[in-house]
């Protein structure tokens, strides 16, 4: 039997394909014409209603907090958006979109899952991310990492979501769960960088006025047209909504969300920002057996490009006991990685007070287990020693305990500082580069909260953030 919500969703449905079917859309899809759908206030009135029953609902759920957070978010109707619902920052608050046609296809839990999705977007940090990498990665490797981060946390998942199941299947992957949203970025990238240009997105037979399914590459949009808005604002506005969505228990991924918002310094990420400074090293082209050429994928037989000179880069392992041992694995096969499609040589130095050791690696299993050492650091012989070689970049993991002044200066190559997570920050009155924190690596404790086990066997609430 058809519930009195069921029935409003099918009369707000049926009334929506009468409003997108007028003559004067018709006409405008016709000649390729941009028409805005005009929404009666009536209209707005009961699809609101109902999203109101929705939020209520979250607001009785033992997650509340989206609840509470979507009540101060204002709220807007768009049927040219590819997805239920999108968000963006705009007249000094958060707006989400409504696509009615997309929407109301979703049963009560589903609505509720886009609502959660498009908050942990915001949690995230994700519009300003977004922003940050459009000119280094496809719009489709952003949104489809960025989905697949958030919509690992969620259950009553519309059936065209990004899934990790979904990515690995389409594109033939063995990407992993509970990762960060750059582990999926790269390899994304990679795999889409290795297929034809039409075959990075589906065709969705659609017009510009109407929307009428998903689309993965245009699903967000939305926050291009966010409003022009320096990073520190946007985390300090969305810190206060935060604070007044806690009203009960938060689970412990969205704890972990609000920490990371609330330490951040809303610049990029330590990786992305090597990989940034990765793309400044001079560089000639080689060629590859492991790539496609780009302009001829299809011809086996013509080798695709590297770049060709050897970026020269050390990485300095401070083993005075201020990085712990998943810190230093987990820091080393994340720079090995960022660097792989780079004709590259790596150093890595192990130092305290003094160099340990120094020795050349290709891969992760060229590591060496770190010697045990204690005592004091010092940052001066590493840079004694990078002068004396050609270095094109350091990276220096630390917990920022040291000198106030190097003995030396940096000569001739560029330098990224990373605090660990135990540390604050660098004791150098002039760090002569970048300095990054390093995500706090958090040991998994035995115990697992059942009621928060999922049927696949992972439990969200136990995770560490995939941001």
């Amino acid at each position: 039997m058809e519930t009195y919500f069921q029935k409003q969703v099918r009369e707000l449905y049926d009334k929506a394909i009468e409003t997108v079917n007028t003559s004067e859309m018709l006409k405008a899809n016709r000649k390729g014409e941009k028409f805005e759908v005009k929404v009666s206030e009536d209209y707005k009135k009961k699809f609101f209603d109902l999203v109101n029953k929705v939020n209520f609902s979250l607001m009785e759920d033992k997650e509340n907090f989206y609840g509470y957070f979507l009540f101060q978010i204002e709220k807007e109707i768009k049927f040219d958006i590819s997805s239920a619902t999108s968000v963006n920052f705009k007249g000094a608050k958060y707006v989400i979109y409504f696509n009615p046609i997309i929407f109301l296809e979703l049963n009560i839990k589903q609505m509720e899952t886009t609502i959660k999705h498009e908050i942990l977007h915001i949690l995230s940090q994700h519009l300003i991310r977004a922003r940050d990498l459009k000119d280094k990665y496809s719009t489709l490797a952003i949104n489809l990492a960025m989905d697949v981060v958030v919509n690992q946390y969620l259950d009553y998942l519309p059936q065209y979501s990004i899934t990790l199941e979904w990515i690995n299947n389409k594109y033939d992957l063995k990407l992993e769960p509970y990762k960060n949203f750059e582990y999926y970025l790269e390899k994304i990238q990679t795999e889409l960088d290795l297929q034809e240009d039409d075959e990075n997105g589906e065709e969705i037979d659609s017009n510009e006025n109407v929307i009428s399914e998903f689309d993965p590459e245009k699903t967000h949009d939305t926050w291009d047209d966010s409003d022009e808005i320096d990073e520190k604002t946007l985390r300090d506005f969305t810190e206060k909504f935060v604070d007044n969505s806690k009203k009960g228990i938060t689970p412990t991924y969205i704890d972990t969300m609000i920490k990371s918002l609330k330490n951040s310094k809303g610049e990029l990420p330590w990786n992305l920002f090597l990989k940034k400074l990765m793309g400044t090293v001079e560089a000639n082209k080689k060629k590859t057996i492991t790539r496609r050429n780009r302009r001829q994928p299809n011809r086996l037989d013509l080798r695709g490009e590297l770049r060709g000179h050897k970026a020269e880069i050390a990485v300095a392992i401070d083993i005075s006991g201020s990085i712990s041992d998943e810190e230093y694995k987990q820091a080393i096969k994340e720079v090995l990685n960022i660097v792989k499609n780079y004709n590259q040589e790596i150093t890595i130095i192990e130092c305290d007070k003094e160099i340990r050791r120094a020795y050349k690696v290709k891969s992760v299993k060229d590591v060496k287990e770190r010697i045990a050492t204690g005592g004091g650091t010092k940052f001066s012989p590493v840079f004694e020693y990078a002068n004396n070689k050609k270095i094109n970049l350091l990276v220096y993991f630390t917990d920022g305990k040291g000198e106030e002044k190097l003995n030396v200066m940096p000569r001739g190559y560029k330098v990224l500082w990373v605090i660990s997570g135990r540390g604050d920050k660098l004791s150098l009155e002039n760090p002569y580069g970048a300095v990054k924190k390093l995500s706090k690596i958090e040991i998994k404790e035995d115990t697992i909260d059942m009621s928060d086990v999922r049927s696949d066997g992972y439990s969200m609430n136990n995770q560490a953030p995939i941001l």
